[in-house]
C-alpha cells in the first residue's frame, strides 16, 4: 500500500510498540493521529515524528462514545483516515482463579473490545478511501497459550480470530480496506511493568515473577 501522503490512526501511541509504529510511518512519509492516554507520552512520540503532519488527541479505547466521536475528530484535523492501527493494550497477571471479574472485565474491554469499537467507528472512513488498511496488534499469546495468562490470552486470540474473520469479510464485498494481524513476540515495552496484579498475591513474588518475564523481551 502506498502510504505517503496517507494519514494513519495509531493507538496507544505514547509508548512502545505504538510509538515505533508511529515514528517509522513517520519516516516513510505518512500523516499521524496519535492517540492514548499519556499526554506526555504522545507529546514525545509527536516529537520523534518529525516532518509529517501529526496531531495528539487524549482517547480511552474502552470508552464506547469517546471512540464513536473520534472519526469526527480525524476528518476534522486531517480530513480522513486511510490507515488504522489498533495498538492500544494492557495486561494483568495471576492465574483464572486470582485475577478478578473486574479486573478481567477491564483488561477485555481495551485489549478486545477497544479494537471492536474503534474498527466499527472507522469503517465507513476506510471505505471511503480509494484503498485503506486495519492493522490489529494480537501478541504470540494470541497462538499460544501458557499458564498465568488466561486474561491476556483470551483477548489476544479474541483479536486474532476477529481480524481473520473480518479480512475475509471485507474481501468477499470487494472492499479495498485490507486487515492485517500482528503478533509481537517479546518486545521489552511497560506493558508487562504495568500489568495490575493479581489482589492477595505476595508482592514479592508478583516483582519476581516480572523480572522473570522480562528475561525473555528482546
Amino acid at each position: 500500500m502506498r502510504i505517503v501522503g496517507r494519514t494513519a490512526v495509531v493507538t496507544g501511541a505514547a509508548s512502545g510498540i505504538g510509538r515505533g509504529i508511529a515514528v517509522a510511518l513517520a519516516k516513510r512519509g505518512c500523516n499521524l493521529a496519535l492517540a492514548d492516554l499519556d499526554k506526555a507520552g504522545l507529546a514525545d512520540t509527536a516529537a520523534m515524528a518529525a516532518g509529517v503532519d501529526v496531531s495528539t488527541h487524549r482517547l480511552d479505547v474502552a470508552n464506547r462514545d469517546a471512540v464513536a466521536a473520534f472519526p469526527a475528530r480525524i476528518v476534522e484535523r486531517h480530513g480522513g483516515a486511510q490507515l488504522l492501527f489498533n495498538n492500544a493494550g494492557v495486561a494483568c497477571g495471576g492465574t483464572f482463579d486470582q485475577v478478578s471479574e473486574a479486573d478481567f472485565d477491564w483488561l477485555m474491554s481495551i485489549n478486545f473490545y477497544g479494537v471492536v469499537q474503534m474498527t466499527r467507528a472507522f469503517l465507513p472512513l476506510l471505505r471511503a478511501a480509494d484503498e485503506a488498511r486495519i492493522v490489529n496488534i494480537s501478541s504470540i499469546f494470541g497462538i499460544i497459550a501458557p499458564p498465568g495468562q488466561t486474561a491476556y490470552c483470551a483477548s489476544k486470540f479474541a483479536v486474532r480470530a476477529f481480524s481473520e474473520s473480518l479480512r475475509r469479510e471485507l474481501e468477499a464485498e470487494g472492499s479495498g480496506v485490507g486487515v492485517t494481524v500482528l503478533h509481537p513476540g517479546g518486545v521489552p515495552t511497560s506493558i508487562a511493568k504495568n500489568a495490575r496484579p493479581p489482589a492477595g498475591v505476595n508482592s514479592a513474588h508478583v516483582e519476581a515473577q516480572k523480572e522473570r518475564f522480562d528475561k525473555f523481551l528482546r
